[in-house]
């Protein structure tokens, strides 16, 4: 990992728990403001802010009297490869041609690969792509399968496994057999790259309307979009915008199971990797994850996948937008959540992404119904994962489901007591009041707590 990243993780380790997260972030070198540069270099940022005020029409028609806050989307598709990604493989691929690397290699099924593999093919650089896309039977999801002709269309080479381990070991023997730059989603050149765009919304927003939004709704899963656009917010001065994390409720299917793999009808943004990432941030292809959720969340909420078709098709036929799937998971949360707020607040979506033939509505749900899924319209309450698919019979049964953040915070400190010690330190205290947004107290509280049930 040091040759493949040029970063020695050991400096930043105290020899227990904590570890200095600020000092490793810094490693990236670049201020904000030079981040900035590099990625406008390449076309990458500036993304309009676009307010859809048809589906705000939609929203206060459902909601109580005096409620329905103004929903607002930061049109990240705008972005090269067509998706904030975009801006985590800038920086990233940047660098690793600043240090003089040949190729850069990154482990991922989603759309970051198109987005590294758009900017090497900017910065001249060779690009592989390993993708987890089948199942051991060898069938493929549609929008996975979309996002390797994406790929390979950007010039990338892709090496295809099916679900399981091997996906990091082939990823570490191809970074020993290239020498390639390591262009993970988890370091601190990714998570940094996406600063850029929580700042950007708090600029923009002040520059058009005055002030801050009041929500900034984040699709979660291995956790590095909420936690660079939390950190740009941040360092904007946006300290009352509160952030939201919205992941798809897939309880109950493992994401490293074959038998589960094909059974989820949405492959991006779920509590499959939400919740585990955002429990455990380290057990990434990296020493020390750059993406730590739980830091910066100050709620976290579940929908549905039905939820999410619905509102792709709303987009579509009420805005003229056709977006894929990832941000469309933030914009069902936030639809509802619209509903809880005052009618002059305003609520923002902080990404979209392209869509194509994988990701549309109609081959999500033929591939479900392919694989046995149920699906149909009614309340998506019932819907159970890898079982069925229910699209909302009205858009008022779109419902945002609250998470028990403290569970999770918990979760995080009973890991670490088992990994590192069950004797924190003080400094370990301090550390974990970091991770979970907390203050020492209630940590203490909770090791306590967890100490007496282990």
């Amino acid at each position: 990992m040091k040759a493949a990243i040029g970063i020695d993780y050991s400096r930043f380790e105290s020899g227990s728990m904590a570890f200095d997260y600020e000092r490793m972030m810094r490693e990236t070198g670049y201020s904000l403001e030079e981040m900035q540069k590099i990625q406008r270099s390449v076309n990458v940022g500036d993304t309009p802010i676009l307010e859809l005020k048809n589906l705000t029409a939609l929203a206060r028609a459902c909601a109580p009297e005096g409620k329905g806050a103004r929903i607002f989307i930061k049109d990240e598709a705008a972005n090269p490869s067509g998706s904030f990604k975009a801006r985590r493989a800038a920086n990233a691929v940047y660098h690793a041609k600043k240090l003089g690397y040949k190729g850069v290699i990154a482990a991922t099924s989603g759309n970051y690969g198109a987005a590294v593999a758009s900017q090497a093919a900017i910065a001249g650089l060779e690009c592989i792509i390993v993708q987890e896309c089948y199942d051991s039977k060898g069938v493929g999801q549609p929008e996975i399968i979309e996002k390797a002709r994406k790929c390979e269309a950007l010039g990338a080479e892709v090496v295809q496994l099916t679900v399981g381990p091997e996906l990091f070991y082939k990823f570490i023997l191809l970074l020993e057999e290239t020498g390639y730059f390591n262009a993970s989603l988890y370091t601190p050149f990714g998570i940094a790259g996406v600063e850029t765009l929580g700042y950007e919304i708090s600029m923009q927003f002040r520059e058009k309307y005055g002030k801050d939004p009041d929500a900034v709704v984040c699709t979660n899963a291995g956790g590095g979009n909420l936690t660079g656009t939390a950190r740009g917010l941040i360092k904007a001065g946006a300290v009352d915008t509160t952030v939201i994390g919205a992941s798809i409720d897939l309880s109950g299917l493992h994401m490293a199971s074959d038998k589960a793999f094909n059974l989820k009808s949405c492959t991006t943004g779920h509590t499959g990797f939400g919740v585990p990432y955002a429990v455990d941030p380290d057990h990434s292809d990296v020493p020390r994850s750059a993406a730590r959720p739980l830091r910066y969340m100050d709620r976290y909420v579940t929908i549905t996948q039905g939820d999410v078709f619905y509102i792709t098709e709303c987009l579509a036929t009420l805005e003229g937008l056709e977006k894929g799937p990832a941000g469309n998971t933030s914009l069902a949360a936030a639809f509802s959540i619209a509903q809880e707020m005052p009618r002059d607040a305003m609520i923002v979506v902080q990404e979209t992404e392209y869509t194509g033939a994988g990701k549309h509505v109609q081959p999500q749900l033929s591939f479900a119904r392919e694989n046995g899924i149920e699906v149909r319209l009614g309340d998506p309450r019932d819907e159970v994962p890898g079982k069925s698919v229910i699209i909302p019979e009205h858009p008022s049964l779109i419902k945002a489901k609250d998470m028990d953040l403290d569970r999770q915070k918990r979760s995080l400190i009973r890991g670490n007591l088992r990994k590192y010690t069950m004797d924190p330190t003080e400094e370990d205290y301090k550390f974990l009041a970091e991770e979970t947004k907390k203050d020492v107290e209630w940590v203490k509280l909770a090791v306590a707590e967890i100490k007496a049930k282990m």
